[in-house]
């Protein structure tokens, strides 16, 4: 089950159909939307948001590491955070974890995305993983302002993942271990 998790100021928890709403709310905005895949996948309708969430918690609820966590503050959802596996360019094969996170654009610039993030590698290493990869979009200066606050490596314009081209980040267990004083 996608393990609750705790920061100064955040509180990261699995999404319920309770959230359909803020889902909505941040997957309809172009703002948002502009960097994710295509761009063109909004979510419109509450309808929507409840199966985005329906497949979220089928995907990674059951999973001990993995998952898809609403970000909130003060008890209102303000973005997503998301570890799961990462789709290789041309094969669609599964071999590496990707974190990413999606913030309702009135939390942009809050710190909230590296706060989450930093609590979901924290988790992630924690229970074995050895790589996480993110990829931004090539136009996403903010995104890949989070990669660097968070020590992620920079791997340069890669096209190994989602069959287009993105700035690749990257950190390993060992190194994260190492900065955070664990080993």
């Amino acid at each position: 089950m996608t393990r609750p998790l705790r920061t100064a100021r955040l509180a990261l928890r699995a999404y319920t159909q309770d959230d359909a709403g803020a889902v909505r709310d941040i997957y309809s905005l172009a703002r948002v939307q502009r960097y994710l895949g295509e761009g063109t996948q909004r979510v419109r309708s509450l309808e929507q948001a409840r199966r985005k969430i329906d497949g979220w918690n089928r995907a990674y609820g059951p999973d001990p590491v993995l998952g898809v966590w609403a970000i909130t503050e003060r008890g209102g959802v303000v973005g997503t955070l998301l570890l799961k596996p990462i789709p290789d360019s041309g094969t669609g094969e599964l071999r590496d974890v990707e974190i990413g996170w999606h913030l309702h654009p009135q939390r942009w610039g809050c710190g909230y995305a590296s706060e989450a993030a930093r609590a979901i590698l924290d988790h992630g290493f924690a229970g074995g993983l050895e790589r996480v990869v993110a990829v931004t979009h090539p136009a996403n200066t903010a995104s890949r302002s989070v990669c660097r606050r968070l020590g992620m490596r920079y791997l340069g314009r890669s096209g190994a993942y989602y069959d287009t081209e993105c700035e690749l980040f990257d950190c390993g267990a060992p190194q994260w271990r190492r900065e955070a004083g664990v080993e």
